[in-house]
């Protein structure tokens, strides 16, 4: 226990300095690439604190809403890989904004502004929390991991083909949808950093009161249940934190792919932590994945910019595969 507790307060360390290094890069860089702090003026000074700050916490409040999701779903479902899309509040959000451009008929050039943008996070929002009372509505409740499990992924599909039959039926959502389908940290203000903490803050605190509860789920639903987890109200809190973490996330950055999935995993390759400590560092986690995946989509390519989801996407996968082929040796 004494060599587990030393490994995480290391691990946290690590994360801690990449944070702090991270945030620094991440005020340094730019539109037109890499540019020392200490050569700002006053213009450039008023892009690094009301646009590069705000964005560089709310890229690692989102990631860190996207880690801590995803070890509560790999816990609530006892699969390590399962992600927080799971429930299908993905594709409840993308169909939420799909339908909000269609209706209101905003041009892409109006999306992509700031008033537009404040709809857009409403509208994924409100989809991303219906569609997982619909997948709980065709589970019939959450007694059964699996059968939620299976609602989830079919609800996914089909709210997900509507919104593909959307785009087919309204092809002027389509660019503007771009942004929101790839993920894009670009639109976070200080009113989003404020949101995404808030929501950290509450889903941190509800989720680290049920870290044992969560232990005992992992030896089995009979066992849990014999040490007298209440297996129905844990459950409906660990689906409502779920929802709250991804909804939020999702709403200000879009669909960001693999940050919820591959975080628990790097901290369970660190150390063997129990869910006390694994659901704090899997936030950590996942929030130097995303803010190193907004650096990186800002400064590779310069003046141009990366979609974050897509290198989130290809960072991830590249993971996985090494680890996959790594658990075959």
């Amino acid at each position: 226990m004494g060599s587990a507790r030393r490994s995480g307060a290391l691990f946290a360390l690590v994360l801690a300095a990449l944070t702090a290094v991270l945030l620094g890069v991440g005020l340094s860089v730019g539109s037109a690439g890499w540019q020392p702090l200490a050569l700002a003026g006053d213009l450039q000074d008023a892009i690094v604190w009301q646009i590069r700050m705000p964005r560089s916490l709310g890229a690692w409040l989102a990631g860190a809403l996207l880690g801590l999701a995803g070890a509560l779903a790999q816990g609530l479902l006892r699969n390590p890989l399962a992600d927080p899309y799971l429930l299908g509040s993905a594709s409840g959000a993308g169909l939420g904004v799909a339908l909000l451009l269609a209706a209101t008929g905003v041009s892409p050039l109006a999306a992509g502004g700031w008033a537009g943008h404040i709809g857009l996070s409403g509208a994924a929002f409100a989809g991303s929390v219906l569609a997982v009372l619909l997948t709980l509505t065709l589970s019939r409740g959450m007694q059964q991991t699996v059968r939620l499990l299976l609602a989830g992924i079919i609800v996914g599909m089909v709210l997900g083909a509507g919104t593909a039959l959307i785009m087919f039926r309204v092809p002027e959502v389509m660019r503007a949808m771009q942004g929101f389908l790839f993920g894009s940290t670009s639109f976070i203000g200080w009113p989003g950093v404020q949101l995404l903490a808030a929501a950290l803050a509450a889903s941190l605190l509800v989720s680290l009161g049920l870290g044992r509860a969560l232990d005992a789920l992992a030896l089995g639903e009979a066992t849990a249940a014999s040490l007298g987890v209440a297996l129905g109200p844990v459950r409906v809190v660990l689906v409502a934190v779920l929802a709250l973490a991804t909804g939020v996330a999702v709403a200000q950055v879009g669909l960001i792919a693999f940050v919820g999935l591959a975080a628990p995993h790097l901290v369970r390759a660190a150390v063997q932590p129990t869910h006390r400590a694994l659901l704090p560092l899997a936030a950590g986690a996942g929030g130097v994945l995303l803010l190193a995946a907004d650096v990186l989509a800002r400064g590779l390519v310069a003046p141009q910019e990366l979609p974050v989801g897509a290198l989130t996407a290809a960072l991830g996968g590249i993971y996985l595969l090494w680890l996959m082929r790594r658990r075959l040796r």
